[in-house]
């Protein structure tokens, strides 16, 4: 499936930083100053909207779809991609993303180590139109592996396939203890030489998290290869909330993310009790205020980008774009 696209231009502008006077890939932003209104912390105490555990798909899809409007390109990592859930098709991310226009996004990768499920998203693959609802072709290419995520990965990072000027992103939707520390920092370490790091969504299961430690009873290593540390025995004394704050310390610290913000997944509607903590790692400076502005609007309906402040214009091959 693999295609050129004409979407848009393949790089982010470059800034020079002066501090260290390296090359730094900045995105273009939208002229309407509003769209980057939120605050890059917001104080979540008293939530308008929550978003809970049936709409954290549409979270991610919310802030691909902002982001893809700056980039007009994107490519999207799934570690553990099947349908969660599959009589509700609205939870799962990979169709939500998939799915979403405009269809800018150019590379995905999709993993699950189920056959079952592996086999769902080859077909939701098969399924995905060659034009968009405009009549645009639609330029891209989706890779499907049943394989272990945290022993592919490595071989993703290495393969040279992850454009380093791209804009890329990997969500790891684990249930409790699937995604390996590794894992996450061969992701973390896959961009070099100045290049933004492959944004990372990652799942702690705040909810269950003490009761599933407390349930591990004979494969320690499954413990020890989720927390990465050689002190994972001490995981019990650990409050759930302390350990959440932990992996949000060390996604800054042992994997050197610039930014890493924890954004609570609540049990349901009218809130009740944290289920996930969604753990964003960027070191783009506009990204906290695009998914403060996704998690205050996941649950709404989506704006238009003339409502976002772009303006339609026409490329010379003939399709639609915004900026």
């Amino acid at each position: 499936m693999e295609k050129h696209s004409g979407h848009g231009p393949d790089d982010e502008q470059p800034v020079t930083t002066e501090d260290e006077g390296s090359i730094q890939y900045r995105l273009p932003l939208p002229a309407r100053e509003s769209f980057l209104s939120y605050p890059p912390q917001p104080k979540l105490k008293r939530l308008q909207h929550p978003v809970w555990t049936e709409n954290k798909a549409k979270l991610i899809e919310r802030y691909l779809y902002y982001f893809e409007l700056i980039t007009h390109h994107g490519t999207y990592i799934d570690g553990f991609a099947g349908p969660q859930q599959p009589d509700l098709p609205q939870t799962w991310a990979a169709k939500l993303v998939l799915d979403t226009e405009p269809r800018w996004f150019r590379h995905f990768y999709l993993f699950d180590i189920d056959p079952t499920q592996a086999a769902a998203l080859e077909r939701l693959r098969d399924e995905q139109p060659v034009v968009d609802s405009k009549g645009n072709r639609v330029a891209r290419s989706i890779h499907v592996a049943c394989a272990d995520f945290n022993i592919a990965v490595h071989e993703l990072v290495r393969s040279g396939d992850i454009r380093p000027k791209e804009a890329t992103f990997c969500l790891l939707d684990q249930r409790t203890f699937e995604c390996h520390w590794a894992t996450l920092k061969a992701l973390s370490e896959c961009k070099r030489d100045g290049q933004l790091k492959i944004e990372l969504f990652y799942f702690f299961a705040h909810g269950w998290i003490k009761r599933a430690i407390a349930g591990v009873k004979k494969n320690k290593q499954q413990l020890a290869d989720w927390w990465g540390r050689e002190d994972w025995s001490e995981l019990l004394n650990i409050r759930a909330q302390s350990l959440m704050e932990s992996f949000v310390s060390r996604f800054r610290v042992e994997l050197g993310y610039t930014m890493a913000t924890a954004w609570p997944i609540y049990e349901r509607q009218d809130g009740g009790s944290v289920m996930y903590y969604m753990i964003h790692a960027t070191d783009h400076p506009e990204a906290p205020h695009l998914m403060s502005r996704a998690y205050a609007k996941a649950v709404q309906p989506k704006e238009t980008p003339e409502q976002l402040g772009f303006s339609e214009m026409t490329l010379p091959n003939g399709d639609a774009t915004f900026k």
